[in-house]
């Protein structure tokens, strides 16, 4: 784990809610109603505003889940006291999801909770936590993948670790924003269960796990804008969640200040807009000066939780800057999916004379852009990794031609795509990427497909062509470095997808989400947002997200949810459960053995789903409920055990407003992916 900086730092831990409400209301009481107003609008893009006055400090916002995203000034003058000189770039945080590991997810989150300490940065705005719902959106390299309970595993750990070191963590954004084209004009229009079950529960670990601060996003839900809405935000958030700390804006995303005053919101970001003329509308009636009190409130009561008013600057050393990039080294060995290795070409031989290394994010690093793009200061090129692995074997050609490619060897072609926030991009890869990859396969048959992407691609066209494909996702400052590792065996790869690749857009429960007679656009289109109407996004698939969709439809992916291949194998046996019969108040146990088969140490995601045998309502074919990542020398064996309480078997009822658990028979199902079940047995719950 990376070390911390300092003992306060390692074990930070805030003030209850009863000692920071206190030292609210004492500081609340001494507020004019023009400070109250004031204060619940941000400052100068990323601060909450300062009292000089009553002695409250100023604190300052920054993105992201994946590392610190430097500003060194914004429009309002000099961040210079809040400037870290370098942060580390990071995987992208479905790389992380890939790793399947909530451990690591607790060092990546920490290592930038350290660096925020370092940049005097109170507050970050990550994790960011969307459902990956459809592949085009431009921000699924920031989520965490399909699945809600891996998300909601991930996330929970990710909390925990940047908070830790006395940063809030910001859960973002609440809640149905899964597309990026029009975003501030959007409506998600989502049925009761599916909002619970799928799009709900990653929050509610995070907030279980202690999130101090939650923003809401720039769509409607239902036709209500998200972040004045009292459904959202009073109803789900704050009564059903449990949630009790600071509620934001996400930036320039409210119109109305009477319903925001009224929603259970608490501060509007960038700056006051909708509550702009809050005087006017508290003399009109229209807004009381009690909303405002809660609002200003809810604001200082989480600052003094995390202790702002004591507040230290914690300066950065090279030894935390080493730490943390040997967790960002860790998490791309563990990320990086193996997804094809017929006739096991990789890992590439010693006797391979000749490499051709080709592509788009050869000589420059492949990321995602937005909020959360990160600079990073130690940046590994995939040729200048390559290269030291494997020397003049390995050339570079830009644009080969058909005997260059028919030459080598060994063929490795990078596409990828450069996703962003802002907007949507296209499933298939740019044409000349796919003339590029097209060519090498049909030329090579030892072809190697590297793909550099925040989320899945068409792949249908030459994935059987292929001799093998490795998904390296954006691996930040230093993920090239696992990569050549892997590529040459000395890492064995363990990642496994968070998402299905579907073979085509149209298989997937999202298509037809843009309004017909537009098209994608791939820039801010700002002036065009504002103007164009509210439209409808209708997930008309309802719980039948991800795999559930592709399994209740019958549709043969491209390739499942929870796969990734090894240089090693893994046998599964000997599965059995502590109750064959059990009741909602039990839990119960699932145990078995998992053996290393091959002939290479090795690391396992071993995945535990739930299908119910006899269910009342539509379910899906089956839930991931459990999962382990074992590590294993060559032969050896262990015995692995996982837990399910009553959450694994119930279901959303929208009539009682409650989850229920129903009686009846389920299967439970454990293999290596979610298309791969080696063990099943069947239980009863009375």
């Amino acid at each position: 784990m990376a070390q911390t900086m300092n003992k306060d730092a390692d074990h930070f831990q805030p003030r209850t809610y009863d000692q920071a409400d206190r030292m609210a209301d004492s500081v609340l009481a001494l507020m004019t109603t023009d400070e109250k107003i004031s204060y619940v609008g941000g400052d100068r893009s990323f601060f909450v505003r300062p009292l000089p006055r009553l002695k409250i400090r100023e604190v300052y916002m920054s993105d992201a889940t994946e590392g610190v995203h430097i500003r060194n000034t914004n429009s309002d003058g000099d961040l210079s006291q809040y400037r870290l000189k370098k942060s580390t770039a990071f995987p992208c945080p479905i790389s992380l999801a890939a790793t399947w590991n909530p451990a690591l997810a607790f060092e990546y989150a920490r290592a930038i909770g350290e660096e925020c300490r370092a940049g005097n940065i109170g507050v970050l705005l990550g994790p960011g936590m969307n459902c990956y719902r459809i592949s085009q959106c431009g921000r699924n390299f920031e989520y965490f993948g399909e699945d809600p309970y891996l998300r909601a595993r991930m996330i929970e750990e990710y909390v925990k670790g940047v908070q830790s070191t006395g940063t809030i963590a910001t859960l973002k954004h609440f809640v149905a924003n899964n597309t990026e084209h029009y975003r501030r004009r959007s409506n998600s229009v989502v049925d009761e269960r599916a909002l619970h079950e799928i799009y709900l529960p990653p929050f509610k670990a995070g907030i279980d796990a202690g999130a101090m601060a939650v923003m809401t996003s720039y769509n409607q839900l239902n036709g209500e804008w998200c972040g004045q809405s009292g459904y959202v935000i009073d109803k789900i958030l704050r009564r059903q969640l449990g949630f009790k700390w600071l509620v934001m804006t996400d930036w320039w995303s409210v119109y109305d200040g009477e319903k925001l005053a009224q929603s259970g919101q608490d501060l509007e970001m960038p700056l006051a807009v909708a509550l702009k003329d809050a005087n006017a509308l508290i003399n009109e009636g229209k807004v009381k000066v009690e909303d405002i009190n809660r609002m200003a409130r809810s604001i200082l009561r989480t600052y003094f939780a995390m202790k702002f008013d004591q507040r230290s600057h914690e300066p950065a050393t090279e030894t935390m800057y080493a730490d943390h990039e040997q967790v960002a080294l860790r998490t791309a060995r563990e990320g990086i999916v193996l997804l094809k290795n017929e006739g096991k070409l990789l890992p590439i031989k010693n006797d391979v004379g000749s490499i051709l290394l080709t592509g788009k994010y050869v000589d420059t690093l492949a990321g995602g852009g937005g909020s959360a793009a990160v600079e990073g200061y130690d940046i590994h090129l995939m040729l200048d990794e390559l290269k030291k692995e494997f020397g003049e074997r390995l050339t570079f050609v830009r644009y080969p031609t058909a005997e260059q490619i028919q030459s080598a060897e060994v063929v490795l072609c990078n596409v990828g795509t450069s996703d962003n926030e802002g907007w949507d991009r296209a499933f298939a890869l740019p044409q000349g990427q796919e003339r590029l990859v097209r060519e090498c396969v049909a030329q090579n048959p030892n072809t190697v497909v590297i793909v550099t992407s925040g989320s899945g691609i068409r792949m249908t066209d030459w994935s059987d062509k292929a001799r093998a494909i490795v998904y390296a996702w954006y691996g930040g400052q230093i993920g090239n470095q696992a990569l050549a590792e892997i590529l040459a065996g000395k890492i064995n790869p363990s990642g496994k997808l968070p998402m299905t690749i579907e073979k085509e857009f149209r298989d997937s429960p999202g298509f037809g989400y843009v309004p017909r007679g537009e098209s994608l656009y791939n820039d801010w289109n700002s002036k065009e947002e504002k103007a164009h109407p509210v439209y409808d996004v209708d997930y008309k698939e309802g719980i039948f997200v991800g795999y559930r969709w592709y399994e209740r439809r019958n549709i043969e992916p491209l390739y499942p949810f929870g796969y990734g291949l090894s240089y090693t194998d893994f046998d599964y046996r000997d599965l059995h459960v502590s109750k064959d019969v059990f009741t909602e108040n039990d839990d119960i146990t699932v145990t078995f053995v998992l053996k290393n088969v091959g002939s290479m140490q090795g690391m396992e995601i071993a995945e535990l789903y739930v299908q119910d045998n006899e269910s009342s309502v539509p379910r899906p074919v089956k839930e991931l409920k459990g999962f382990q990542k074992i590590s294993l020398e060559e032969g050896q064996s262990k015995s692995v055990s996982m837990t399910l309480d009553k959450e694994a078997f119930s279901f959303w009822n929208p009539a009682t407003q409650s989850w229920y658990e129903e009686k009846g028979r389920f299967t439970l199902l454990i293999g290596p992916s979610s298309k791969d079940i080696r063990l099943t047995k069947t239980v009863e719950l009375r």
